[in-house]
């Protein structure tokens, strides 16, 4: 892990496509803005673990379910 110090308005440089400024220190708190390409998704970990947490749940389907809503759809 890459740790950096940085001030109120300084910024971190990913690539040439990514910059991470910080925009405000209040307490125990920073906010960063992010600038990226609008095809990079970014989220807050919890939310992406979430995310990932869903997909795994989903990819776990069994043929059973599957083939219900294979009929369901044959019928409409």
């Amino acid at each position: 892990m890459l740790v950096l110090t940085r001030k109120l308005g300084e910024s971190i440089a990913i690539d040439d496509h990514i910059k991470i400024v910080v925009v405000q220190i209040k307490g125990k708190q920073v906010r960063l803005g992010i600038e990226a390409p609008k095809e990079t998704k970014i989220h807050r970990e919890e939310v992406y673990l979430a995310i990932q947490d869903q997909n795994k749940a989903a990819s776990t389907t069994s043929s059973d379910d599957t083939k219900k809503v294979a009929k369901l759809l044959k019928r409409g």
